[in-house]
């Protein structure tokens, strides 16, 4: 199975070195390595270009979000003639053998479309950050799989999930050429959960092969943790992501475990430093519901007294 790997860059500074090095590690299992820069203005797709001369360069003009990105990247993959697409955060660190096991996964089960390792924190990788997800249709209506527990056997093993996390996923190319690309309307966050979702009612399920993994900076291109801009973006995209997928149940548990405890959160987070965040999350559902979208200019710092 041939494989080409896609790495998406905004201002990621020197953390897509140890990325692209990590791919090129793979050996075979990797055909080539797509570079895709996002319109970034650091100088860090140079000094990608000088390391690495073999990546396959591609720069959009602007920041064109996470599903917009890497669909140019995914477009050119296939345009190779390429039997599989690896997306990969340019954040993370991918494991020695790791390609390989996931292309066996995808060649033994042909049921299977999408594949992802377990994924750990690069800071931390005695931690699970995820293995896999599972849609609850409450909190952010998702919730990570083992998430921030000690890594060990029952994290380890293969598994039929929800979704794959974005950040380390192998795609089937005929899931890609029937489906399409990542939604590009969200321009950051929910394109994951959407896209395997879109797989599953085309016929092909969702794995973890928790045996091998990578390892990730959590959201460091949005400021990680929980930051305003971030928790802006998932409010928006989760009213967008219910519209699509949900029915009155699941309205219900959204509207009644997520909406409702936010004057709770806020005041929870004065004392913890979150206040801002709860409120951005209370103005991206606000903002969902008027029908608006997340866009790069409503993220620029100082584009909202919240960030």
């Amino acid at each position: 199975m041939r494989v080409a790997a896609v790495v998406l860059n905004w201002n990621g500074g020197d953390e897509n070195l140890a990325c692209v090095e990590s791919l090129y590690a793979q050996g075979a299992a990797v055909e080539r390595v797509i570079f895709v820069d996002n319109g970034s203005c650091d100088g860090s797709w140079e000094r990608v270009v000088a390391k690495f001369p073999g990546v396959e360069l591609l720069r959009n003009a602007r920041n064109q979000g996470f599903g917009g990105g890497n669909n140019v990247g995914i477009a050119a993959a296939l345009a190779h003639g390429v039997d599989a697409v690896l997306v990969v955060n340019n954040d993370v660190v991918v494991q020695p053998g790791t390609v390989a096991r996931l292309v066996q996964e995808l060649e033994r089960h042909p049921e299977v479309g999408i594949v992802g390792p377990r994924v750990l924190y690069r800071e931390n990788p005695q931690r699970v950050w995820a293995a896999g997800g599972m849609l609850t249709w409450r909190q952010n209506l998702t919730t990570l799989l083992g998430f921030d527990e000690l890594d060990g056997p029952k994290w380890r093993e293969t598994r039929d999930v929800d979704y794959v996390i974005g950040c380390t996923m192998l795609i089937r190319g005929a899931l890609l050429e029937k489906c399409g690309g990542f939604d590009a309307d969200y321009f950051a966050y929910t394109e994951d959960v959407d896209f395997c979702l879109k797989g599953l009612r085309a016929g092909w399920r969702s794995r973890v092969v928790g045996e091998v993994a990578s390892l990730h900076s959590v959201s460091s291109a949005t400021g990680g943790g929980y930051n305003p801009r971030r928790k802006y973006m998932m409010g928006v995209n989760s009213v967008w992501f219910l519209r699509r997928y949900a029915g009155p149940v699941e309205w219900l548990k959204f509207l009644v475990f997520d909406v409702a405890t936010l004057p709770l959160l806020w005041l929870v987070g004065l004392f913890r430093g979150r206040s801002r965040a709860v409120l951005a999350k209370a103005l991206g559902i606000f903002d969902g519901f008027r029908k608006k979208r997340v866009t790069a200019e409503l993220l620029q710092p100082g584009a909202n007294w919240l960030w």
